[in-house]
C-alpha cells in the first residue's frame, strides 16, 4: 500500500440488499479507494453470484493504492473476463455466468484528479455536480438500443418486456469490450454507482432527490436502497454513494475541453433478473 497522498480524498456509503422477490443476491460491490464498482451477476444462468464475485475479487486486489491507471483498468477487465470465461467452461448452455460491471476508480493523468469510469451491461454510474444529476454510463441493453434508433420512448422502455436483456457484458456469451470514460474531478462532486435494481424501481427524480437531501454519503446509499424496496423491491439492489471531499489542485494536465473528457475512453410480472441477449443463429 503506497503512503503517496491520493489526487481525490473521498467519503462513501454502501449498501445492498437482495430486494423483496430474491432469496439470492447477486449483486457484489468493491466500496474500496481507489475503487468504487458494482457486479450485477445475471440470473437465470449459471453461478451469477459467483460471476460478480469473483469479477469483484480481481479488482480488490488495487484496494489501498492512492489511484489506478487507464492501463491498471484494462488490464483488471481482461483478467476478470478470463476467470469468468474459466466458470462457464463446461456450462453446456452456450452462455454460462455472468456478470455486469459499472463504477469508477481514481485516476491520476499528468498529475491532475479524475473520475476514470467503467461499464459494461446495465448497471449504471451517475454523477451529481453542482445540484445536477447526469448518468455517466450509457446502458448496453436492447431497449437502450430501440431508444437511441427511435423507436421506444424512455417511458416506455421502462415498462418493456426486454427492459432487462443487456447487450454487453463480462461473460455470459458476450465479448465485447467496455466503455472507458475520463472524467474531471472536483471537490463536491457525488458518484452514484448502482445495479439496475435501483433505477428498475425509483425514476431520475426520485434518486435524485434523495441525493441531494441526505448529506451522509451513507444515509444516501441507505435511503436510496430503502426507497427502492419501498417501490417494490423486485430485484437486488445495490447502491454506492461517494464524495470528493478533497481534489488535488490542477497542475494544467488535460484541459477540460479536452474531447477526451467526459467522453468514451475508448408494470407487469415480467422476471426482474439481468439476462444476455441471445444472439440469433447462435452467433457472437
Amino acid at each position: 500500500m503506497s503512503g503517496a497522498e491520493p489526487p481525490v480524498t473521498v467519503a462513501w456509503g454502501a449498501a445492498s440488499d437482495p430486494g423483496l422477490r430474491r432469496a439470492l443476491n447477486e449483486d457484489s460491490f468493491l466500496a474500496a479507494p481507489p475503487l468504487f464498482l458494482v457486479a450485477d451477476g445475471m440470473g437465470g444462468h449459471r453461478a451469477g453470484d459467483v460471476a460478480s464475485a469473483t469479477v469483484i475479487e480481481e479488482f480488490a486486489t488495487y484496494a489501498g493504492r492512492p489511484s489506478l491507471s487507464i492501463g491498471d483498468l484494462h488490464s483488471a477487465v481482461d483478467r476478470a473476463r478470463r476467470r469468468v470465461a474459466d466458470l462457464s467452461d463446461g456450462a453446456g448452455d452456450g452462455i454460462g455466468a455472468g456478470t455486469t460491471l459499472s463504477g469508477v476508480v481514481i485516476c491520476e493523468v499528468d498529475g491532475d484528479a479524475y473520475w476514470l469510469a467503467v461499464n459494461l451491461g446495465d448497471s449504471r454510474t451517475y454523477r451529481l455536480s453542482d445540484g445536477e444529476l447526469e448518468q455517466i454510463s450509457v446502458d448496453h441493453s436492447v431497449v437502450q438500443e430501440l431508444i437511441d434508433s427511435g423507436l421506444l420512448t424512455p417511458d416506455a422502455a421502462a415498462r418493456d418486456s426486454r427492459r432487462n436483456v443487456i447487450t454487453r457484458a463480462i461473460g455470459g456469451g458476450s465479448d465485447s469490450e467496455a466503455d472507458y470514460w475520463l472524467i474531471p474531478a472536483e471537490v463536491g462532486d457525488r458518484i452514484l454507482v448502482c445495479s439496475d435494481g435501483l433505477p428498475g424501481e425509483l425514476d431520475r427524480d426520485a434518486i435524485h432527490a434523495v441525493l441531494l437531501a441526505e448529506a451522509d454519503a451513507q444515509a444516501a446509499a441507505t435511503r436510496l436502497v430503502h426507497e427502492a424496496m419501498l417501490r417494490g423491491g423486485r430485484d437486488n439492489i445495490t447502491a454506492l454513494v461517494v464524495d470528493a471531499t478533497a481534489v488535488r489542485a490542477r497542475t494544467g494536465g488535460l484541459a477540460s475541453d479536452d474531447p477526451g473528457i467526459g467522453a468514451a475512453v475508448v408494470e407487469d410480472e415480467v422476471d426482474g433478473d439481468t439476462r444476455p441477449r441471445v444472439p440469433a443463429g447462435g452467433g457472437s
